[in-house]
């Protein structure tokens, strides 16, 4: 299936290794042009010349895209995306009463302010070309809050209520906005999660990550490439009649019927 967006141009944040790499990956084999950022430029750079193999422009910038600084380094490279894909590592786990106020805002502006800000400076472009997508990578906690990951469901689904009004005022000049919830995938994000649970409870993170596969639907942990495969398709030029939507990635997990 042609997804319609062979040589457009997407701006990925985070992409150096895991959802955000998936992500990147999936849209290259689908034509895509890449500009890509994460705070380690060795790794940022690997990535680059593994999807470069695949035949798109890759352009690497490397820094903390929940900074101003950032955030100036990848939109000069990448003014004018047709894609933008909001990435940003969330915040530590813990007990809300260890986390003074600092950890909060730190948590909102990585993973609430960051990408308002990076919509703000890229919407009104896709407006004007009559295309856009725009993909926010938050969590299957905005959906069931995961008690450890406070500093997250709080930011995150600030972002979500966010989200819900904004992409109702661009859908009808063909630009959509969208958020994808990862459970459970294969990141460095869950096996440092499993370790920190570990910790807590006396059993290995070995242990602990056998029960969370037992007790998933599916029985196992997704992989980037699916997700990512997900993230073309949000993308995509058939998907211009979805927007504003939280398409939730768990295997299953989640019990509800809504």
């Amino acid at each position: 299936m042609d997804l319609g967006i062979r040589g457009k141009t997407a701006l990925v944040c985070a992409a150096s290794k895991g959802l955000g790499k998936g992500c990147a990956t999936s849209l290259a084999r689908e034509g895509v042009n890449l500009v890509i950022t994460a705070r380690g430029a060795e790794a940022l750079e690997a990535t680059a010349t593994e999807i470069r193999k695949i035949g798109v422009k890759v352009t690497t910038v490397a820094g903390d895209i929940t900074t101003a600084e950032g955030r100036a380094a990848a939109l000069k490279a990448c003014p004018s995306p047709d894609i933008l894909v909001n990435n940003a590592g969330g915040p530590p786990p813990g007990d809300f009463r260890e986390w003074e106020r600092d950890a909060w805002v730190k948590a909102l502006d990585a993973n609430m302010i960051t990408p308002i800000l990076l919509m703000r400076a890229v919407v009104d472009g896709m407006i004007a070309r009559k295309f856009g997508r725009v993909v926010n990578i938050t969590s299957a906690a905005v959906k069931a809050p995961i008690a450890e990951l406070g500093l997250s469901n709080g930011a995150r689904t600030g972002l979500t209520g966010f989200v819900a009004g904004l992409s109702r005022t661009t859908a009808r000049h063909n630009v959509t906005v969208n958020n994808l919830l990862p459970g459970p995938f294969e990141t460095d994000r869950l096996r440092s999660n499993l370790e920190f649970n570990a910790k807590k409870t006396g059993k290995s993170a070995a242990e602990l990550r056998q029960i969370r596969t037992n007790a998933n639907p599916s029985g196992r942990f997704g992989t980037i490439e699916e997700f990512g495969d997900a993230c073309a398709f949000l993308c995509s030029a058939q998907a211009g009649f979805i927007t504003g939507q939280n398409l939730l990635m768990d295997g299953g997990q989640y019990p509800g019927t809504f």
